[in-house]
């Protein structure tokens, strides 16, 4: 039997949550030609965001990796959305950009968007395998830590 990403995301003990309304004037996901384009997801729970403030300031590392990992089930319930619920229709993760709120001296970028990348490895399988831009950045929406967009294809 082959392996769902329903199943995955069960057996990780991942419930997805439902996707945040955009917090300005643009929609959170547009589909064309097969390829899924996502406008940046935050660290959002049902209560708002996980955390505010910058890397290298008020941000320690593991809240930062943790946050990337929040925005990327906001990343998965937004493919969910660009899907209509079915998931398995995605024939690739293709990339991730990834924004860290960090200070000018903090340099652990790419460790902060390990949170979401190894999130979509383990959800989508080789499926989830992405080229990735990890970026320091002075300040984010809502002054969220981290910001993650996304491009994906679907099977045809």
């Amino acid at each position: 039997m082959t392996e769902t990403v329903k199943s995955r995301l069960e057996a990780l003990g991942i419930e997805l949550p439902e996707s945040a309304a955009p917090v300005a004037n643009y929609v959170s996901h547009m589909v064309v030609d097969g390829w899924v384009y996502l406008s940046g997801q935050l660290p959002m729970t049902a209560s708002g965001l996980s955390c505010t403030g910058h890397l290298g300031s008020n941000v320690d590392v593991s809240a930062g990796i943790a946050a990337a990992r929040l925005a990327g089930l906001q990343v998965i319930a937004k493919l969910r959305d660009a899907c209509e619920g079915d998931l398995d229709r995605i024939a690739q993760i293709v990339r991730l950009d990834v924004f860290v709120a960090s200070t000018s001296d903090f340099t652990e970028q790419p460790k902060v968007a390990n949170g979401v990348s190894d999130l979509m490895v383990d959800v989508f399988g080789e499926a989830g395998r992405h080229t990735r831009n990890a970026v320091g950045v002075a300040a984010l929406p809502l002054n969220a830590p981290v910001e993650v967009g996304c491009i994906a294809r679907l099977k045809p």
